[in-house]
């Protein structure tokens, strides 16, 4: 069976070809963080919800015209990367560009799975080209269900990117609650923290200090992530300066990702909004990565006070020695 939907965008049809196709496009209304090698027989993976990793090649490509690849997933839907076909074909009309994707080579319930997916994500498609404030946050990668090291980290990710996208040249300067650092310090702590994970797990990380904040971080997120959802968290990793249990380096990564952004955002005037379920599970990683000789040696400050009615958020930012102020 296949699924089979036309749409219209009020954009020409190479910004339509780049929106499906560049990753940091793809960011804005398909995935939370996306992989592209694009050539002909090129791979693609794109975290499309926390814990859900579409993949396959390319089979054919004709920038702004048409682009065809083998689709599946890492995991669930017993749906292999590669096992079904996806043609997105793009025709220019007076107002913008024709949008048709077909999929095909799936079962009658893999199809009804897929129609759900693809018109949640074809409306958001619409939302980014036709609103100036764009397609914003989905929903879906709110709070994994079920969420674990590496489905928190994506939405972690998630969130930490959103802050970033919204990152100015005047925020450079500004202070941020890790009191030795400003904005700009910040991220090139947190870059070399994700390189530093990235390449301990044998990923091809590669930080491209001249990009905007976001892709920055992603960048160098992706991979990190993706090498470490591979790996699983059993055994010790090799990190150079020590031995440490894969848990924990897992929980380290969600640290970096979900606090930093708590950071950013705090430095640069941002709510942050996470769900409850993605904090609730961070604060328990960090109540095991974050032990007394970690504290002692200066990674973080003691944990501060924080109010018993306090939120999961609240007492995880607390319990990293940051203060919260109203």
């Amino acid at each position: 069976m296949s699924f089979d939907k036309t749409i219209h965008l009020p954009v020409g049809a190479d910004e339509a070809f780049a929106l499906i196709t560049e990753p940091e496009r793809l960011r804005r209304w398909q995935t939370v963080a996306a992989r592209v090698d694009l050539r002909i027989g090129g791979e693609y993976r794109w975290t499309v919800t926390p814990g859900h990793h579409a993949a396959g090649t390319f089979q054919e490509i004709e920038p702004g015209k048409r682009i065809v690849f083998t689709w599946g997933w890492e995991s669930g839907m017993d749906l292999a990367p590669g096992a079904s076909t996806v043609t997105i074909t793009l025709e220019p009309d007076a107002d913008g560009t024709s949008l048709r994707l077909v999929h095909e080579g799936l079962t009658a319930e893999q199809a009804v799975a897929h129609a759900e997916g693809w018109n949640h994500y074809l409306d958001r498609l619409l939302a980014e080209t036709s609103s100036a404030a764009g397609a914003g946050p989905d929903e879906w990668s709110a709070a994994p269900d079920p969420i674990d090291h590496f489905s928190a980290a994506d939405a972690s990710l998630a969130v930490l990117l959103g802050v970033l996208r919204k990152f100015t040249p005047e925020d450079r300067e500004k202070a941020t609650p890790c009191e030795e650092f400003t904005a700009h310090e910040l991220l090139g702590h947190l870059a070399g923290s994700l390189k530093q994970i990235g390449g301990a797990l044998g990923a091809d990380v590669a930080d491209d200090v001249d990009a905007a904040p976001e892709v920055r971080i992603a960048g160098l997120a992706q991979p990190t992530l993706e090498a470490i959802t591979r790996r699983g968290i059993e055994g010790t990793i090799d990190m150079g300066f020590a031995e440490l249990p894969a848990t924990v380096v897992a929980g380290i990564l969600n640290l970096e990702l979900l606090v930093h952004a708590w950071d950013f955002a705090t430095a640069t005037g941002q709510k942050l909004v996470v769900s409850d379920v993605v904090t609730g599970y961070v604060e328990g990683l960090a109540r095991v990565t974050i032990s007394d000789q970690v504290r002692s040696s200066g990674s973080f400050a003691a944990a501060a006070p924080v109010a018993e009615t306090a939120g999961s958020l609240e007492r995880l930012i607390a319990f990293t020695g940051r203060t919260i102020t109203v």
